[in-house]
């Protein structure tokens, strides 16, 4: 008896140290039966789950066309799911999750630039921004307390400068510059531009641009004519610049000094998507501009610049 216990002690033994090198298999680690490790067919099912549900979230692009109102109108990105980054972050639980879609955007195939020349009043009418035009030729004494109110409200807007007026003006202008508005030229000394020679809205153009240039070292891309006045020469003038002429869907009327509330109420009541709102350097527009921006913000609009207004980014 005593014998064959020793055999079976030394048997058990033998097994333990056995099993004690095997590092295939440790019957003491719970690793091996917790760990899920989804099979190829679990993640190719997963795959072609988002590929189907990939097809609900598609927007196809729209391309920039001239309106016969509106005029040149940008195009807008199309949107689709990116289905293997989508893909990448559901893997690990193995199910599909539409919060942890990934999205990328589809250009149009056509850009702005390859509209004829015409002039811009508005971003696309599905983009919910907005984007506000200073022009600058008079109200020197309220720039810089416009410029101290956009910049606590984080709100970049496009300022467009009268070639006199930012020669007499040059620090001013580059307080505009250093707070990275965009700068745009509004002429050289406010004409009716309609009613000039070709030669002279050329000189228009062309010599504050060079003034602009020479203070910011940017040439400025937008050029907005003074009151509004403009034709096709004025336009195809700018064009030859390499610039695109902008005007507004949205006016303050800030140069008759309306109270804030009626110049607020007046905006809200034009407010759009894609909206241009003009504005000027006037009492109402330093009294009531902080308001303003923020009536727009909560009714859910982004304020941008032209540039950003135009692009077909989303």
């Amino acid at each position: 008896m005593d014998q064959l216990r020793k055999i079976t002690h030394i048997i058990v033994f033998l097994i333990i140290v056995g099993i004690s090198f095997n590092t295939s298999y440790n019957p003491f680690s719970m690793e091996s039966s917790t760990t899920f490790m989804p099979t190829a067919k679990t993640n190719e099912t997963l795959y072609k789950e988002i590929e189907e549900q990939a097809k609900e979230y598609k927007e196809e692009p729209v391309d920039p066309y001239i309106d016969e109102v509106w005029k040149k109108t940008p195009g807008r990105n199309g949107v689709e799911v990116d289905v293997t980054k989508s893909y990448e972050k559901m893997k690990k639980e193995g199910e599909f999750d539409e919060s942890m879609l990934v999205f990328k955007q589809i250009s149009p195939s056509v850009s702005l630039d390859d509209l004829p020349p015409s002039p811009i009043y508005r971003g696309n009418p599905e983009k919910k921004m907005v984007s506000l035009l200073i022009n600058v030729s008079w109200g020197t004494e309220y720039v810089p307390k416009l410029l101290a109110i956009l910049k606590d409200k984080q709100v970049k807007a496009t300022f467009f400068i009268e070639g006199k007026w930012a020669k007499e003006n040059v620090e001013l202008v580059k307080m505009i510059k250093n707070q990275n508005h965009l700068i745009g030229n509004h002429a050289y000394n406010h004409p009716d531009m309609a009613r000039l020679t070709n030669q002279q809205m050329v000189e228009q153009i062309n010599q504050t641009n060079d003034i602009l240039k020479a203070i910011t070292g940017d040439k400025p891309a937008w050029f907005a004519p003074p009151s509004g006045s403009y034709n096709q020469y004025v336009v195809d003038a700018a064009h030859n610049f390499k610039m695109e002429t902008v005007l507004w869907t949205t006016d303050t009327i800030d140069w008759k000094n309306p109270t804030v509330s009626v110049m607020i109420d007046r905006v809200n009541s034009k407010l759009h998507p894609g909206a241009t709102i003009l504005m000027h350097p006037t009492a109402s527009t330093a009294d009531g501009l902080d308001e303003l921006i923020d009536s727009v913000k909560d009714k859910g609009y982004k304020i941008g610049t032209v540039e950003q207004l135009v692009s077909p980014e989303r």
